[in-house]
């Protein structure tokens, strides 16, 4: 975030320097230029004036005019006073640019003052009038070059003030970006770390709620305000699971041992009757366990692990064998062609879903006998594991209502397996579908994200 806001604010910076910078200095360029040609025009016209006194009285040799003349002209400047036939009068220096006889004849022509600038000089030419005045007659020409050397300084030190300036003001803006970048993203950082730390089962932890803009600052104490609730609920939640496991199971565990002595000391007609109420006891520890099981899959905080998907389905197929044989169904495990990658996901919970998904397929399937296939695949999004079966399968409203606790669709025994898989799969960041398998039967396909490590 930080490099983002200040790579904006530094072409912003760039845009409105060149924009406006770069003209300005243009400008001021020329403008430097003009006044040093007419500076120049300007010191030419004097010399001219002083010239006149010279050739319009016919004085030939006056060394005080001739050292009035020098001293007009500024050092380093080359200096030609010309009378009306061309010839030289006063000179200083060599002029060592030729065009001034070019701009010498098109100031007789036009009668006008010329000049003309060059990246090393500038030439000026003054036609000198008889007592001063345009209306009179020529009696002379004056032509001063004077070297650029002081306007191309002045212009490097412009460029190198306004060079300085545009670094100065581009240091501030990155600066400045990554000052308020900083401000506002590390706020967030400490949110984000919070949040992954809530996310990996750390429900005390707790963002800081001093740093940053307002908005962020109440944004914290959002955060936290929820994470106390969350922590609140989570512990609840798991006391309540405590209590239910300590009140559910131990009074049916005594209930059990009770029918059991009953039974044993019963006629026939009466241990008939025993054996029905133990199923039904059976019935109902199951379904308490399912209640349990779901209420753990909701509450899950549990630090990931990497599974290999592969060994754990051959695993659980192996341990379902005796199940699905007892049961005449044929319990098929199926490897991917190339390796699957691994999956980050809490521990036992892969052991779980695999559990719920084989043992309703084998329900499903009943002693009619049939197939249960289950597969591993890598797909885009990491791994996809397959359970289908041949059994009566489900129609698309007991489809909808599958996830759900205590449905009735065939495939949902108790009508927990799949509200339990459902959540752990959810909860570890995967997704599950419910489809017909080709020619009958249900699908069951989870897709979980992979991971690089081996």
């Amino acid at each position: 975030m930080t490099r983002r806001v200040a790579a904006a604010l530094l072409a912003l910076t760039l845009a409105i320097l060149v924009a406006a910078v770069v003209p300005l200095a243009l400008g001021a360029i020329a403008h430097e230029r003009d006044s040093f040609v007419q500076d120049t025009a300007r010191t030419t016209a004097s010399i001219a004036g002083i010239a006149e006194a010279r050739l319009g009285d016919h004085v030939t040799d006056d060394p005080a005019l001739t050292a009035a003349l020098v001293t007009a002209a500024r050092q380093g400047d080359e200096l030609l006073l010309l009378d009306a036939q061309g010839n030289v009068v006063v000179s200083q220096g060599t002029l060592l640019d030729p065009a001034w006889r070019q701009l010498v004849a098109q100031a007789t022509t036009q009668n006008d003052p010329t000049t003309d600038l060059t990246s090393s000089r500038v030439i000026a030419v003054q036609t000198v009038w008889n007592d001063g005045r345009l209306s009179g007659t020529a009696i002379g020409t004056v032509v001063l070059e004077r070297p650029t050397g002081p306007l191309n300084q002045n212009i490097a030190n412009l460029w190198l003030y306004l060079i300085g300036l545009s670094g100065a003001a581009i240091v501030a803006a990155v600066l400045i970006a990554i000052y308020f970048a900083r401000w506002v993203s590390r706020p967030l950082a400490r949110l984000d770390t919070a949040a992954r730390k809530i996310a990996d089962g750390d429900l005390a932890v707790r963002a800081k709620t001093g740093y940053g803009p307002p908005e962020l600052r109440r944004m914290a104490a959002t955060f936290n305000m929820m994470a106390g609730r969350l922590e609140a609920l989570v512990h609840g939640h798991r006391a309540m699971l405590a209590d239910a496991s300590h009140q559910l199971r131990t009074p049916l565990t005594a209930l059990r041992l009770r029918l059991d002595l009953l039974a044993a000391d019963s006629g026939p007609a009466a241990a008939a009757e025993l054996a029905g109420a133990q199923e039904e006891i059976a019935r109902l520890s199951r379904l308490v366990d399912g209640l349990l099981a779901t209420a753990r899959a909701e509450a899950v905080t549990e630090q990931l692990e990497q599974i290999d998907v592969t060994d754990t389905v051959g695993e659980r197929v192996a341990a379902w064998q005796p199940v699905a044989d007892g049961n005449g169904v044929k319990l098929v495990a199926e490897a991917p062609s190339s390796p699957a990658p691994r999956v980050a996901l809490g521990a036992g919970h892969l052991e779980q879903m695999l559990d719920n998904l084989i043992d309703n397929a084998i329900d499903a399937i009943g002693t009619e006998g049939g197939t249960v296939r289950v597969s591993v695949a890598r797909s885009d999004a990491g791994t996809t594991l397959t359970v289908a079966d041949d059994g009566p399968g489900m129609t698309p409203q007991e489809r909808s209502r599958a996830f759900l606790r205590f449905s009735t669709g065939s495939q949902a025994g108790t009508g927990l397996g799949l509200a339990i898989v459902h959540r752990l799969v959810t909860a570890n960041g995967g997704t599950i579908t419910l489809a017909d398998t080709p020619g009958g039967g249900l699908t069951v396909e989870l897709e979980f994200h992979g991971s690089d490590e081996a």
